[in-house]
């Protein structure tokens, strides 16, 4: 997935550097100006063939930088782990888990209930039975699998950096009965002292906050070519931004969300205090 935006940032560079529109772009290679604006943003795969010959009509002749693309392109056709769940995901949510399972830093705010990669094994199979009625057991069971495999990104040894802020209504919420939601906060208290977890509570007695406009998750990444990407879930779909201007509203939405929020050790005092309630 980030292999495929860099090769089509790259391209969208090189094409805009010459003056070329999409249009022409994809006239070149027997396309839609939509293929090539999908492929400079990194949502379809790439045919060798198709790069190569935006290379020849962006003017790139040096050989070196030819064979270094046109192997990037090559690469970004390996399909991810996660490519043997898609039987059970929406078709948007592929992008998501390349995208999470690339970055350095994460940031996200969650009101409905508690961030994917800090659910237990019996909160997320109740909120996935949840969210996915109708369905049968076994699609179930491998939903929950493939967030359980996303979780393992953040324990690893190149672990990203998580700040995540949860409105004390995804606290208070239950999935599941008494026992999944006690060992689901008592999971909370014991990630939140991990180095590369931030977690802040957004209590209710603070009334309204920049979190209005309701769950998103601002992704980061260590490479220079690659832009930020507020990823925000819809109920049929899912939105990217990627445009400075937006990811910026989007950065200010969460410094404050962060500033107005219960602090870690709070946080954690917060936690204990529903799970003796619990």
């Amino acid at each position: 997935m980030v292999r495929r935006i860099l090769l089509g940032s790259h391209l969208r560079r090189l094409r805009e550097s010459r003056g070329i529109t999409r249009e022409q772009a994809g006239y070149s290679i027997r396309a839609s100006e939509s293929k090539i604006s999908r492929m400079e943003l990194g949502r379809v795969s790439f045919k060798t063939r198709d790069v190569d010959d935006l290379l020849t009509l962006y003017g790139i002749t040096d050989e070196a930088e030819r064979t270094s693309l046109l192997s990037l392109a090559k690469e970004a056709n390996v399909a991810g782990w996660w490519h043997s769940y898609s039987d059970v995901l929406p078709n948007w949510f592929p992008t998501y888990v390349g995208l999470e399972g690339a970055a350095h830093l994460i940031k996200s705010y969650e009101v409905q209930f508690v961030h994917g990669l800090l659910q237990t094994e019996a909160y997320a199979r109740t909120v996935v039975a949840r969210g996915m009625r109708g369905a049968g057991a076994a699609d179930v069971e491998r939903r929950v699998a493939l967030r359980l495999e996303r979780q393992k990104y953040l324990f690893s040894d190149n672990a990203p950096e998580f700040q995540v802020v949860l409105d004390e209504a995804a606290l208070r919420r239950a999935y599941g009965d008494r026992e999944v939601m006690r060992g689901q906060l008592q999971h909370l208290i014991e990630v939140s002292e991990r180095p590369n977890v931030r977690l802040q509570v957004m209590p209710f007695s603070y009334g309204g906050h920049s979190g209005e406009s309701g769950a998103f998750t601002i992704l980061s990444f260590s490479e220079s070519d690659l832009s930020d990407v507020v990823y925000m879930e819809q109920l049929t779909s899912a939105l990217y931004l990627d445009k400075r201007e937006d990811v910026t509203q989007y950065e200010s939405a969460m410094k404050e969300l962060q500033h107005d929020s219960l602090g870690p050790d709070e946080s954690r005092d917060l936690l204990r205090g529903l799970l003796q309630l619990s």
